[in-house]
């Protein structure tokens, strides 16, 4: 291994210990251990919600429910290693809740790179193709591609079967194709 991969390697390791140890702490009900883990992940909740919600006012109260829910919970969490997972869960259910009040789906507007034979697909069709998919086939081909959540973690936040989720990215992807003439 070489050298910077070995120093990077140590980086990620002690930073794992360290977020490891401050669930341990939140766990026990340290306010300070639990204010450092909201805030190591507060670019990520808003990322997640934002694409669910579209709307800033409505992302806002999201990640503020989901902040006072897990920090009531946070004592009901079993493995220190599942904390991103129970809260990012945590943060879909308010969403879903915010979407249900308003009782309309809001579609993802963010856009992943996605081409088709030699062309680039626009910017502009993607995110209206992306606009018509089911809030199912959304949440999962945005958590896969733009949170770089493995599978067997969105099957765990959305508790669903591994093989659902995907299930759900390759029809997400067919469907995506489909709407933008790429198939």
């Amino acid at each position: 291994m070489e050298i910077g991969n070995l120093i990077e390697f140590n980086i990620f390791k002690n930073r794992k210990k360290k977020i490891k140890s401050k669930v341990n702490l939140a766990m026990e009900g340290d306010k300070e251990a639990f204010i450092f883990l909201i805030e190591e992940n507060m670019d990520f909740f808003y990322r997640v919600s934002k694409r669910i919600l579209q709307n800033e006012y409505d992302v806002e109260d999201a990640v503020q429910n989901m902040i006072i829910k897990a920090y009531e919970n946070i004592g009901n969490l079993r493995n220190e290693e599942y904390f991103k997972t129970w809260i990012t869960r945590i943060l879909i259910n308010e969403c879903n809740k915010i979407l249900n009040k308003r009782n309309k789906i809001i579609p993802v507007s963010e856009i992943f790179a996605l081409e088709t034979s030699d062309e680039k697909i626009s910017e502009i069709d993607l995110k209206e193709a992306i606009k018509t998919l089911n809030l199912e086939f959304r949440v999962v081909i945005e958590l896969f591609y733009f949170e770089d959540l493995s599978i067997n973690d969105i099957s765990k936040i959305l508790n669903i079967p591994k093989g659902t989720v995907k299930s759900r990215l390759s029809r997400g992807k067919e469907k995506l194709f489909k709407i933008i003439g790429g198939v």
